[in-house]
Formats: C-alpha cells, structure tokens, sequence
C-alpha cells in the first residue's frame, strides 16, 4: 500500500493533488491530509494537525504514519505575503522544510520527499525572455523566491546524507478555489461582483504588461501525481520545472475574462496596485518533465479562466 502524507493538504493545491493521486492509485493509497491546523474537509476528510516548524510534530506525524511518500505543500502560498512577513518565510520555507526532510531521515529513511518550490527561484534570469530550463541559476529577486530557493538548495545537499528527494518548480498555476490575492481570480472576483451588482461596473488594475507563465492547477497536480509513479526513473536530487513554455501577458488575461463577462465593464489603472521591481517576464521550459514522466498541460487555458471565472460568481454571492 502507498502511504502519502501530505503537508499543506488544505492549501489551494492540496484537494487537487488528493484528486489526482486517487486516479493515479485507486484504492491502492492511503493518504494522511495534514495542515496546520486541524479541519474536516468535503474531499479530504480528517486533515491532522501537524505545523512544519514544530520539530517534535513532525517526527510524532512521520514516526505514526510511515509514509512511503511524502508531498510537502506547506508555505506561504502568496508571495505578497510571505514578503510582508519575511521571518515568517524563512521560518516556514527554509526551516520548517528542513523540519520535514531531517524528521523522514530520522523516522522514515526510505520515504522519498517530493518537495514543491517556487518557478519564481530564477528570478534575475527570467528577464532574459526566454524559457528557463533546470539547469538556469538561481536568482531570487524577493524573501519569498530567496526563501524558497533556500530550501531547494538545502535539500539537494541532504540527498547526500541519504534523503530521497525530487525538487518541483512550478510557475503560475490557477483555477477555481484559489484566493484572490492572485491575479487571475483577483480579475475574476471583480468582474463576479460587478455582475452581481456589488460594485461598480470598473476594474481597477496595475502593471499589466507583465508576462507569465499560467498552468491549469489540475495540470500541476496531475504532474505531482506522475513524480510519485514514476520514481524509479528519477535519481534522488532530481529538479523539474512544472510550466506550459507559454508566456502569457497579463492584459490578456484581464480581457479573456473581460469578455465572458455578462456585463459592461471599463478598466481604470490603479496607481496602487502597482508593484515596484516586478519582473517584466517569467516562462518555464519543462521538457524534463516531458522527457521523464510523459507530461504535458492538457486543459486549453480558455476553458481555465471559464471555470476561474464561474467559481467566482458563486463565492459573490456567499
């Protein structure tokens, strides 16, 4: 039987991934959903509370359930907050990180980690414009992309204590459920509410010449998922990129969802909004991920701001 703990589990990614891991296994997988706090979820039942800062949690959690895999989706999912809250971040993404990958080695050695990071690692080198692949240096521009390359580079160098590790980098990832502190359902919640007639018939917005890189989140966990069943072709230390290759500018996005809107609608910019240093580009290349676990983005991004776009009207009106 695959025992997986997953950290994090109550995060926008978590009922995602549990989704695509009970496809992939069936009732060959047990799951042990953790977060910080304790819950009772629709999808995940019973989320146990374990805190990745806490070392003696850990290894209780680790020790209890004897996992064959665990998926580390703990942190600070918005990076606006984990910069407003820099020793928070590095609490959570370096240390707390450290927390779980010694506990598996002092509890579960043969557990294979699958961490996930952050595209956002390459930073400096994003502006060249170009797809980055693995192999690209790490340049984080901010607390939350240092963080978390932190992390990174501290696991890669616990492989060689004998911690079985894969590193995941993914970009942007969206789609129902996900807060508004991103930019896609942060377009879409505006447009649900002025349909409603909660606020006026304006988006207010910043920068939005920016180009990123939009995967549909069941894509990102549907490629999780494929880590896990696909181990035995990927050597510990192993770094995949989880993105399209697909730039995609931030105007179109605001005038994709614009134009499924069921109203009038003007855009005004918002000298507040916007957002000092902030790269002009960010695109990922995973052929790795292609090469080694056969994946690729399967949901047409039309049909990803729809469903963004629906979620909202329904959390309008709550």
């Amino acid at each position: 039987m695959t025992r997986v703990l997953v950290t994090g589990a109550l995060g926008f990614v978590g009922p995602y991934l549990v989704e695509a891991l009970r496809r992939s296994y069936g009732n060959n997988v047990e799951i042990i959903a953790t977060a910080k706090d304790a819950a009772h979820h629709a999808l995940l039942g019973p989320v146990k509370a374990v805190d990745v800062t806490d070392v003696a949690a850990l290894e209780a959690a680790i020790a209890g359930a004897n996992p064959t895999h665990v998926m580390n989706l703990a942190g600070i999912a918005a990076p606006s907050a984990a910069n407003a809250d820099p020793e928070e971040a590095w609490r959570v993404h370096l240390h707390g990180t450290l927390n779980l990958a010694r506990a598996i080695l002092k509890r579960a050695p043969d557990c294979w980690l699958i961490h996930v990071g952050s595209g956002l690692v390459y930073g400096e080198n994003t502006k060249a414009g170009r797809p980055l692949d693995e192999n690209a240096l790490l340049a984080p521009l901010d607390e939350y992309s240092a963080t978390k390359a932190a992390a990174d580079l501290a696991l890669g160098a616990l492989t060689r204590s004998g911690l079985k590790c894969i590193r995941l980098r993914p970009f942007n990832h969206t789609g129902p459920g996900q807060s508004e502190a991103f930019v896609v359902p942060a377009f879409a919640l505006q447009i649900a509410r002025i349909e409603a007639r909660l606020a006026p018939p304006v988006i207010r917005v910043g920068n939005l010449d920016a180009q990123r890189d939009f995967l549909d989140v069941r894509d990102v966990a549907n490629a999780y998922a494929l880590v896990m069943r696909n181990l035995e072709r990927l050597e510990s230390g192993t770094v995949l990129n989880i993105a399209s290759g697909i730039p995609r500018r931030i105007s179109e996005i605001l005038t994709g969802l614009v134009a499924k809107s069921r109203v009038e609608i003007s855009i005004e910019r918002d000298p507040t909004r916007q957002r000092p240093g902030e790269l002009p580009i960010a695109v990922g290349d995973a052929g790795r991920a292609r090469k080694l676990l056969h994946w690729k983005p399967e949901h047409p991004f039309e049909d990803t701001l729809t469903a963004v776009l629906n979620d909202c009207r329904a959390r309008a009106v709550q």
